[in-house]
């Protein structure tokens, strides 16, 4: 199992996403500050799922007019980290 930590970029309100991929899956999802109760849900939520279909759900989510989201920057923290793999969608 591999670990990564994201910084965000852009106007979001978490300011770390810490995950694990282990053959393709999300483990362990945890962001930094935020809107707690629905960032949790979103670590729940992706335990166990497909990565890239995570981050193909969760890309382009818009969080009132700020272009991005605390979920989009999961995504794109995603993909980096299956980018990294040798991994891509």
């Amino acid at each position: 199992m591999k670990s990564y930590s994201y910084r965000p970029s852009g106007p979001v309100c978490t300011s770390r996403i810490d995950f694990d991929i282990e053959d393709g899956k999300l483990y362990n999802v945890r962001f930094e500050r935020g809107c707690n109760g629905n960032l949790k849900a979103i670590g729940k939520l992706l335990e166990g799922q497909d990565a890239m279909r995570a981050a193909s759900i969760l890309r382009g989510n818009d969080c009132a007019g700020r272009g991005t989201s605390c979920a989009d920057q999961l995504a794109l923290a995603v993909e980096e980290a299956l980018k990294e793999t040798g991994v891509q969608g």
